[in-house]
């Protein structure tokens, strides 16, 4: 497991970093037919690298990762590697996708990271239940622009005579 110190022939390390990355322009796209192509894409992808997804959620429109990797690997560097061949691979696997995303840009510039230390748990079940709460976001904001007919008809009759 992850909270076990790692070592290499002489240091001793546990590197973990919470990491959220976006699709370009957060397209809504992740759930659809994509969301388990990036999951086997993500997970081949760090294994080549010798990282440990500890844990991972694909949201709608974003991408919680909790890792541990070596400090021989720059996390500058990986994200470049996961990002650029998981959009390769996607517009190879989805040839559609190149038409929604032109001149072959997956990923939105940039990401957050941050570095876990030893309160692994939270940000672990911070991820699990990022799902749960984006999804009662999303109740309250669609029921906040519902309007009744009678109310909508009644201001308008309010309007015209004023």
């Amino acid at each position: 497991m992850a909270q076990m110190a790692h070592s290499l022939s002489h240091p001793k390390w546990l590197c973990q970093y919470h990491i959220v990355f976006t699709p370009k322009y957060r397209r809504k796209i992740i759930y659809n037919q994509y969301r388990s192509s990036l999951g086997e894409l993500f997970r081949r992808l760090c294994s080549y690298k010798g990282v440990e997804i500890i844990e991972g959620h694909l949201m709608p429109d974003h991408v919680h990762m909790l890792v541990s990797n070596s400090p021989r690997l720059s996390v500058s560097s990986f994200m470049g590697d996961l990002k650029g061949k998981s959009a390769l691979m996607m517009f190879d696997k989805h040839a559609n996708l190149k038409y929604k995303f032109g001149n072959g840009h997956f990923w939105a510039e940039g990401y957050y990271v941050s570095t876990v230390g030893l309160n692994a748990a939270t940000i672990k079940k911070y991820i699990q239940e990022q799902e749960k709460h984006d999804i009662a976001l999303d109740k309250l904001s669609v029921k906040e622009y519902e309007i009744p007919l009678g109310i909508m008809a009644s201001s308008r009759n309010v309007s015209l005579r004023g």
